[in-house]
């Protein structure tokens, strides 16, 4: 009766768990590596699906204007929908799928806890305990994921470079980014970008690094700085 009764939730929580599963077999390549690839297109899709539903639930009202689009990209799921989008041709890259089985994994364990609370409140102990860890971690899990994120934009320009990148990969990927930067719910892209930044800042200032690679540091942070949106 509740699956029946919340069918949307219940069908982005299929496939979610769909997502986890062929992310995982992706991951972890038990059916070969050929099978791999494929697993890897599979949870991208399902992945897209889930973020086309959420965007639906968000957003009900579809209509071709604008003021639309430019609502619809403040939202995470429409900036997922996306990154499924950007990847899901490409060249399979092993950072790109945690972000995608990682959100899926953390939505799923979510919703899973309030079907099991539906059906009985002492239900499924020992599965309670792992959806209690895993939310327990959820914060470092996000900047996890925040950090693939970050990571994935010169692994874009590598993967041109190398011949197995399109030349538009680099430059849709750096909108996405944009996104995420800029996103409303998840301050984690923003906040791990500062971080770095500190990170990096300190260890150059050291005596021991040397002049030209604090200098190029320096112009890198800068260069990266005046590319950041303008957060309101």
């Amino acid at each position: 009766q509740f699956l029946m009764a919340n069918k949307l939730d219940t069908a982005m929580w299929i496939s979610r768990l769909f997502t986890v599963y062929c992310s995982a077999l992706f991951v972890l390549p038990l059916l070969g590596l050929h099978e791999a690839a494929s697993f890897y297109q599979r949870a991208l899709l399902a992945n897209a699906l889930t973020s086309a539903l959420r965007l639906h639930q968000r957003l009900p009202h579809f209509q071709v204007s604008r003021a639309f689009l430019a609502q619809a990209l403040l939202e995470d799921s429409c900036h997922y929908l996306l990154y499924s989008l950007i990847f899901v041709n490409s060249y399979p890259v092993t950072m790109s799928i945690f972000p995608v089985l990682l959100f899926s994994l953390l939505h799923a364990a979510t919703y899973t806890k309030k079907v099991l609370d539906a059906r009985s409140s002492n239900s499924l102990p020992f599965l309670r305990n792992l959806l209690e860890k895993l939310n327990a971690n959820q914060q470092n899990i996000l900047k996890f994921i925040a950090c693939n994120e970050i990571f994935l934009m010169p692994a874009t320009v590598f993967m041109l470079f190398s011949g197995q990148g399109s030349l538009l990969q680099p430059f849709i990927y750096y909108r996405f980014l944009t996104l995420r930067y800029s996103s409303r719910r998840n301050p984690y892209c923003r906040a791990l970008f500062t971080e770095l930044r500190i990170v990096v800042e300190h260890l150059i200032m050291k005596p021991s690094c040397p002049v030209f690679v604090r200098r190029l540091c320096l112009s890198s942070i800068s260069f990266i700085s005046r590319l950041a949106p303008t957060v309101a």
